[in-house]
């Protein structure tokens, strides 16, 4: 049986039959799928066969995949075979069948287990997690299994561990984050062992409705760790795509930072300073050129950030601001904070490495953050343009009374784009109506002279 996400109004029939198939006793395992066109399935039979051809049980269409990729299935690519007690997943392709990124070989087979992650054609198409039915998730709390099925590990933060988790309802993905109370010291702590405190947080979070901002669907607190469920990006980090290009080039960066602010704008709009912004918190939605980006990391920071910027400062404090270094992260600080990390984001994008180091010498790493100690060299910043260069130093300036805020840089001129204002809308326009993008995002007014004087 079948869970399609395709169509909305089918959605309550796929539900019905879901159910049903996760009540049928002979359901031996589940595919999750990865993408978004596929459907999620239950495996009752003994022999599943995947490919273009039409007698195949599992049949990949152009419905599916663009065409490009459709030809680099084979018509009967590989084969799930119950064989009990095990598992198999057999290779019958000329372009490869992948487990974990692992090439099976044609005519070979492997062993299937919980959680493997299969590819067809190519490690990076990515499109079925299988399940184990008998697996029961228990180390999650009821109230996570009873809605959620958790599947693989997406990664390891500051806080916690990241899972991709299906929602049993819907067969929706979604990202899981586990943050572990023991991690937290006594102050936190008594906040964060508070369930009134942690749900009054939770709700302010729910309330958060921009496209820039990850979503968050459910939160469960329980004594030992909070499971925060959030919308699933399937374009990774920022900081990866940086890392992988060496550098942006001036145009893709700049449709990057603009929907950044917008959502720093949004959060302090609504009194929410992040104090965390970085690379590895700006998440994408593909891995195309123009993909829409959402912030992360932002939520329940009265319970976890505290803590996040002490850890930062006994490392490396990249992205943190010089009023925090000056009081080691327990002095009082504003919104500014974040504009000061927005200035590193875009110093970074456009050249490829940080505008402050432990290797430049004579000052150190935290001396040089302080005095605001930077510069452009020319056989870096060749290509890039005055204004994009002066928004960088607006934001990176060291009085942060004096610092740009997040409606001057939308005002700034290196942002008065047409075509990036119509090429956001277009990003935004599935998850922002018109009414609610024009209401919400006016055509920004130049600020004058003096005002944005005061502001550099």
């Amino acid at each position: 049986m079948m869970c399609s996400q395709s169509s909305p109004d089918t959605q309550t029939a796929s539900d019905e039959m879901f159910s049903q198939e996760c009540q049928t006793p002979n359901v031996w395992g589940r595919l999750y799928s990865t993408k978004e066109k596929f459907p999620c399935l239950g495996l009752s039979d003994d022999e599943y066969t995947i490919g273009r051809a039409q007698d195949c049980k599992i049949k990949i269409s152009y419905l599916e995949v663009k065409k490009d990729v459709l030809y680099t299935i084979s018509k009967r690519h590989c084969k799930i075979v119950k064989a009990t007690p095990e598992v198999y997943l057999e290779d019958y392709s000329f372009n490869g069948t992948y487990v974990n990124s692992e090439i099976i070989g044609r005519g070979k087979r492997r062993i299937l287990k919980n959680n493997d992650q299969i590819s067809l054609a190519s490690p990076q198409f990515r499109v079925y997690v299988y399940v184990d039915a008998s697996d029961g998730n228990g180390k999650f709390p009821e109230e996570v299994r009873s809605k959620y099925i958790i599947t693989r590990e997406l990664g390891a933060g500051a806080h916690g561990k990241v899972y991709l988790v299906f929602e049993k309802k819907s067969c929706e993905r979604y990202a899981m984050k586990v943050v572990e109370k023991k991690h937290f010291d006594n102050i936190v702590g008594r906040n964060i062992n508070n369930p009134d405190k942690v749900m009054a947080e939770v709700n302010i979070l729910r309330r958060l409705k921009h496209p820039c901002i990850i979503q968050v669907k459910h939160v469960v607190d329980t004594p030992d760790a909070l499971y925060i469920v959030l919308e699933l990006m399937e374009g990774g980090e920022l900081y990866d795509r940086i890392k992988c290009s060496r550098q942006l080039k001036e145009r893709e960066a700049k449709l990057i930072f603009y929907q950044i602010v917008q959502a720093v704008k949004y959060l302090h709009d609504n009194q929410i300073t992040h104090r965390d912004l970085k690379p590895e918190n700006i998440l994408l939605s593909s891995d195309e050129r123009e993909t829409l980006i959402k912030v992360s990391d932002f939520g329940l920071s009265k319970f976890v950030n505290s803590q996040s910027i002490m850890k930062t400062l006994c490392g490396t404090p990249l992205y943190v601001a010089p009023e925090v270094l000056e009081t080691k992260g327990l002095g009082s600080y504003t919104k500014k904070v974040d504009i000061w990390s927005l200035g590193v984001i875009l110093f970074v994008c456009l050249s490829g490495y940080y505008p402050f180091s432990a290797e430049y010498q004579p000052l150190t790493l935290n001396e040089q953050i302080m005095r605001g100690a930077y510069s452009f060299p020319a056989r870096y910043w060749h290509g890039v343009s005055p204004d994009a260069i002066d928004l960088i130093r607006r934001m990176l300036t060291v009085d942060p009374e004096k610092r740009i805020t997040a409606d001057n840089i939308l005002c700034h001129r290196w942002l008065q784009d047409r075509l990036l204002e119509k090429t956001f809308h277009e990003l935004v326009k599935d998850q922002w109506p018109d009414s609610m993008y024009s209401r919400r995002s006016p055509p920004h007014k130049r600020p004058r002279l003096d005002e944005e004087d005061t502001h550099c």
